[in-house]
């Protein structure tokens, strides 16, 4: 096949921006579970015993692979591990499990060559395997470059004949904390340095005629993950090359947030039609990690057959100042420090089915109400704007929570200046009476190309509701963002998705379909600096949860922080220990410290490389023993656990980013 003919639209990095097309990528077979292509999209995770535990291994394997695991990947950090995996395939096959193995490999070329001829995958990391990553500075000359090149072709290329001899695909994974000193010396700490770190290996194994390939862009931000894989097909098929893609968010963390980022990250590319297998990496028993995985994967799937009922849309122009491969936030009005311009974007909330006689409603919303002191006070995640639709509440509202009713309710309120004003377009053009700081508009893709908006009056009180009801609803949306680029016109918008699931399912299905849904379908628009605020409306789960979900999908792109992030790997046979345990006990003393990143990573391995962006690491380094980092840099080494998380803090203290938890 043609790839280039499949590519996007002028030099893109997928089919199409406006409607879902799979990427069809090279079918790659797997231990005869084959990926790519046509293929359905694949799920898998990694165990978390010791490999050299056979038995645990086995019986942790099992429990993936009946959750729904496809493909199960296993840490091989040395030769004795190596060794074992043929043992752990042997478990396995005596149970009657044939489930293809995937070896993991860091910096040990001889345990890949060994694991190349038992298992039927392995997966490498270009930035420390045959390379190096010292954390130095090191200014390499062409010269230079070229003879590293060389260098590291002559240790890879033994593996690569391996897995040509036993018919062994390969993950080339490239982890954005862990770039080599040469990348990072080119390219520095960039996509750009992460698509060429894959790429110098890709092309290696293309001269050697092996292209059972796999590929791989992760980050735990996922600004720079989305980036890396749109930059990396783009760069692929300019060199005629359209190898399957393992989407993952590295380091997602645990519990809600955890899977919020997966989502924004995963989710973004899916919508792209980008993706061939997918992990999602939770700080939890890696079984947990496959209903995940399945559910943003089974909504691909069942989109194709649905789509042919949408009216496809042609694609169009992309707008001048904007790219898929950077971050700029698109250029909107500031509407009296409301909305728009600079002010983070805005989180609104449909209370209008709550019962309105009561002030403690508001607490879900982020505002404690306090009977005795008759004041509210804010949370964190306090959110700006509560729809009411036609319902007057008979409490005081707290006067930073501002109030949406419909426009004919609003009539009747429009001397209260913290109340404003939703319209129809109709409504909108035709009203004489409007607000005169914030007048907000439902609208649809569809109506920037009909007559009422080409009617529509202007002026720095406008807000649009951008609403949609298609199927590919994230391309509709972004279709109607790039329109107004195009035209020039700088209006606020607030992204609305609604969500409505079957009576049939449980409440915690709903609740984590309302909670992925919206992280890819929000989180895809965010990360592309598209919206000025969030409207989530899934009646079926409560207020607190959409709440919740909202912040967490602000925070999971960088466009508004709230809280602690916790950077924390999802634990593997490297782990040096209990990765959940600790996780909770670090975010129960610290989980307070809004804006601040912190790695908790089992082993040196996921330590100063993955939690890369982090302001401060929790890196495991031998039993009992904890590395303490700021940001990259060590602080202290081999504290004892026991004392490590106090350390943690007194470090924290040192830099003045230490406040005092409030207790209520």
């Amino acid at each position: 096949m043609d790839v280039k003919a499949t590519a996007a639209l002028k030099g893109l990095y997928c089919n199409s921006i406006t409607q879902y097309s799979k990427f069809i990528t090279k079918e790659v077979n797997i231990g005869g579970i084959k990926m790519g292509g046509t293929q359905p999209i694949r799920i898998q995770s990694m165990t978390t015993a010791f490999t050299i535990d056979t038995e645990a291994s086995v019986a942790q394997s099992i429990r993936m692979i009946d959750a729904g695991c496809e493909y199960v990947r296993i840490t091989a950090p040395s030769i004795k591990e190596a060794q074992n995996l043929a043992e752990i395939k042997k478990g396995l096959i005596a149970k009657g499990y044939h489930t293809p193995l995937v070896a993991d490999i860091h910096f040990t070329p001889n345990a890949a060559e060994l694991a190349a001829k038992i298992v039927e995958k392995v997966r490498v990391n270009p930035g420390n395997y045959a390379d190096k990553k010292k954390f130095e500075e090191i200014n390499y000359t062409p010269e230079a470059y070229e003879k590293e090149l060389a260098r590291i072709k002559k240790k890879f290329a033994p593996l690569v004949e391996i897995c040509k001899a036993n018919g062994t695909a390969m993950r080339i994974g490239t982890n954005h904390g862990s770039l080599s000193d040469r990348i990072m010396s080119w390219y520095g700490d960039t996509p750009k340095g992460m698509v060429e770190s894959a790429m110098e290996f890709i092309r290696i194994c293309r001269e050697l005629d092996y292209h059972q390939l796999v590929i791989s862009m992760k980050s735990s931000n996922t600004q720079v993950m989305v980036q890396a894989y749109r930059l990396l097909v783009q760069t692929m098929v300019a060199e005629g090359m359209n190898y399957p893609l393992h989407l993952g968010v590295t380091e997602a963390g645990d519990g809600e947030d955890g899977r919020i980022k997966s989502a924004v990250g995963i989710g973004t590319l899916l919508e792209d039609g980008l993706g061939d297998t997918i992990r999602v990496s939770l700080t939890e028993e890696p079984e947990f990690e496959i209903p995940v995985a399945q559910a943003l994967a089974q909504r691909y799937e069942q989109r194709k057959a649905v789509l042919a009922d949408d009216v496809e849309m042609p694609d169009f122009e992309i707008p001048l100042d904007f790219s898929p491969f950077a971050y700029n936030k698109r250029a909107s009005a500031e509407l009296n420090t409301f909305i728009g311009g600079h002010q983070v974007p805005r989180v609104i909330l449909d209370l209008s089915d709550q019962n309105l006689k009561d002030a403690q409603i508001l607490a879900a919303a982020g505002y404690n109400y306090s009977p005795i002191l008759d004041k509210y006070n804010m949370g964190d995640q306090s959110i700006d704007f509560a729809y009411l639709a036609d319902e007057l509440p008979s409490f005081n509202f707290p006067g930073n929570l501002k109030q949406l009713y419909n426009y004919k309710t609003w009539l009747t309120l429009k001397d209260n200046t913290n109340c404003h004003p939703l319209f129809s377009l109709k409504e909108y053009i035709s009203a004489s009476d409007k607000d005169k700081s914030l007048n907000l508009v439902s609208v649809c893709n569809t109506d920037l190309d009909g007559d009422n908006f080409a009617n529509l009056p202007f002026d720095k009180t406008l807000v649009f509701v951008l609403e949609t009801t298609k199927e590919h609803g994230m391309a509709d949306q972004r279709a109607f963002f790039f329109k107004l680029m195009n035209a020039g016109i700088d209006t606020p918008v607030i992204i609305k998705r609604s969500y409505h699931f079957a009576d049939s399912e449980t409440l915690a299905q709903k609740e984590l379909k309302a909670q992925l849904y919206s992280a890819t379908d929000l989180g895809a628009l965010l990360l592309d600096g598209l919206g000025d605020g969030v409207w989530l409306d899934a009646p079926q789960v409560s207020t607190k949860f959409r709440v919740s979900t909202s912040f967490g999908i602000l925070q999971a792109t960088r466009s508004r922080i709230s809280k602690t992030e916790y950077i924390s790997c999802p634990s593997c046979g490297r782990t040096q220990f209990d990765l959940q345990e600790t996780t909770q006990m670090i975010r129960s003393k610290t989980d307070h410290l809004k804006g601040i990143k912190i790695g908790i990573m089992g082993c040196i391995v996921n330590g100063p490389g993955e939690m890369a962006d982090a302001d401060y690491g929790y890196v495991g380094t031998g039993p009992g023993k904890i590395t303490l980092y700021r940001s990259k840099d060590v602080v202290k080494k081999n504290v004892s656990s026991d004392n490590a998380l106090n350390e943690l803090i007194d470090i924290i203290k040192e830099d003045g980013n230490w406040v005092e938890k409030e207790v209520l």
